[in-house]
């Protein structure tokens, strides 16, 4: 179903709007809609993509076993979150699906934004132990351990950070002043949840997270 464009008073378009109708570059997040229970303009990140702005909007993802780090520069009110899968891998096809080049993207679009390395902090979410009966070191502390490692080499201090245990989790992140709030969800069809954030598809990762969860602020 196509949807038709929200034209506000004197035919403008809504901000949203705007939002969809800019160019993006490969592997940028390009789903945006309006988010009723924040009220605020909102932009979903799925597997493999990040986000970058100086607006004032959410950024919003849904986690299992995949890290986002947001990261953000508070002076020049920069911000940005991506969403990576596993630590290593072919960047070339992959674009942001990997640790190594999710981060490094995402620093160097923050970059862009006019932020300044030095003036950096990050939160880092994600990392979860979704499939039951690992007895070898899982995915999730793979990732967690790869992006801690990386933000300490590239002096990045992590000023908060919530990962790793059993709960998928729903993070939302304010680019500008750099807040977030995490939610954690139950899910009773782990295998289900695992299976769909491989495949990038957040729409059924929400879903079969949903109910039963927590906000951590």
């Amino acid at each position: 179903m196509v949807v038709a464009p929200t034209v506000l008073a004197g035919g403008a378009l809504s901000r949203v709007d705007q939002l969809k109708a800019q160019i993006r570059n490969p592997g940028e997040a390009s789903f945006f809609y309006r988010d009723h229970h924040f009220q605020y303009d909102a932009v979903k990140v799925l597997p493999g993509e990040y986000f970058v702005s100086t607006e004032d909007l959410v950024v919003m993802t849904v986690l299992g076993s995949c890290i986002s780090a947001c990261i953000w520069d508070g002076k020049v009110r920069a911000g940005g979150m991506n969403h990576f899968m596993l630590p290593d891998g072919d960047s070339v096809d992959g674009f942001g699906r990997y640790g190594s080049y999710a981060m490094e993207l995402l620093i160097n679009e923050l970059l862009k934004k006019g932020a300044r390395r030095e003036s950096m902090q990050a939160k880092v979410f994600g990392g979860a132990a979704v499939m039951a009966g690992f007895t070898t070191m899982n995915v999730g502390e793979r990732n967690t351990k790869f992006v801690l490692d990386y933000l300490a080499t590239e002096r990045i201090p992590v000023v908060s950070q919530d990962v790793l245990d059993i709960h998928p989790r729903k993070v939302c992140f304010f680019p500008v002043t750099g807040k977030v709030l995490v939610k954690r969800l139950a899910h009773s069809h782990p295998e289900t949840l695992a299976v769909e954030e491989r495949k990038g598809n957040a729409a059924t990762v929400a879903k079969a997270t949903s109910g039963g969860s927590v906000d951590l602020f």
